[in-house]
């Protein structure tokens, strides 16, 4: 069910390519794992989210970043983010593709009907990891090039406004130089955007944005990651379009909880935390559907 309060006239891909045009600006893409933390991000009015795969494996399977998400899990679960406001573009982490590439068309033809505005794929081997874990290994130029081209053949094919990112993951083991390769190749045969991840320092950031030219870069920032904190205004002089922060959300869940489950377990008692059980409906939609059921002509929830 979409958000009422937002238009699906533009398509989200084709908003996402009207903002980046405009190289003044710098897209600011909080990372969203769940429903509720969707609709957080949706009612504080950021104009792009980001679906982050180390949140998706720690929310649907409680386990760590380490290629355990399926390609059916991620789509599930683009499917439910992109679709709460279908006009807010959703960045979406679809890993190496989950496979060659046929595999690759399959999945940017499967996040394509979730409504996904952009996917990012990677250079890592099929056993791979979050990009600020040590131990990184990489697949082939070819290879990565090859799940690049795949997916921009499919959206060709498809007819699709999507955009398609090219990470690379090459910095740590590679060296800089060889993601800049990489990254170069990717553009050629149909990347969008590209994602240098873990730069080493402000300066590579920066220099990795001078080598790329005209192409659009995306700047990951992660707590306690490889890459030196830097804040949007920073990147954004730097030259970047696109900051994401995939692990922001649900850090601070974490802290969240845990605060009131140890009281809970302390004290015996529900912790206060200022937001009642309705205030939670009322954030996910609850007036909308009494809304819907009215205009409808329903009575089921005329009293909630």
């Amino acid at each position: 069910m979409a958000s009422a309060s937002h238009s699906p006239r533009q398509t989200a891909a084709a908003k996402l390519r009207t903002l980046l045009q405009d190289k003044s600006k710098i897209i600011i893409a909080p990372g969203v794992y769940d429903g509720i933390s969707a609709r957080v991000a949706l009612s504080l009015g950021y104009e792009a989210l980001y679906m982050t795969g180390a949140g998706t494996s720690l929310s649907r399977l409680g386990w760590a970043d380490l290629g355990l998400t399926t390609a059916t899990e991620m789509t599930t679960q683009a499917d439910t983010l992109a679709n709460l406001s279908p006009s807010t573009p959703l960045i979406a982490d679809a890993d190496t593709g989950y496979g060659g590439p046929i595999a690759v068309a399959r999945t940017v033809a499967a996040y394509a009907r979730a409504g996904v505005a952009a996917l990012h794929l990677e250079d890592q081997v099929q056993e791979k990891r979050c990009g600020h874990l040590g131990g990184k290994q990489l697949v082939d130029r070819e290879t990565f090039w090859a799940r690049i081209r795949a997916a921009a053949n499919m959206r060709e094919e498809l007819g699709l406004e999507m955009l398609i990112i090219a990470r690379t993951d090459a910095r740590q083991g590679a060296g800089f130089e060889e993601a800049v390769v990489r990254l170069r190749g990717a553009v050629e045969v149909g990347a969008d955007v590209v994602f240098p991840e873990a730069m080493a320092s402000r300066e590579e950031a920066a220099e990795m944005v001078r080598r790329m030219g005209e192409t659009p870069c995306l700047l990951n920032m992660v707590e306690g990651g490889v890459t030196p904190e830097v804040t949007v205004e920073e990147a954004r002089e730097m030259g970047f379009r696109i900051v994401i922060f995939p692990v922001t959300a649900f850090e601070a869940a974490i802290v969240g909880m845990r605060d009131a489950l140890v009281k809970l377990k302390r004290e015996g008692k529900m912790p206060s935390t200022g937001v009642g059980v309705k205030d939670a409906f009322d954030l996910c939609g609850l007036q909308e559907c009494v809304e819907l059921d009215k205009k409808a002509g329903g009575k089921a929830y005329s009293d909630v």
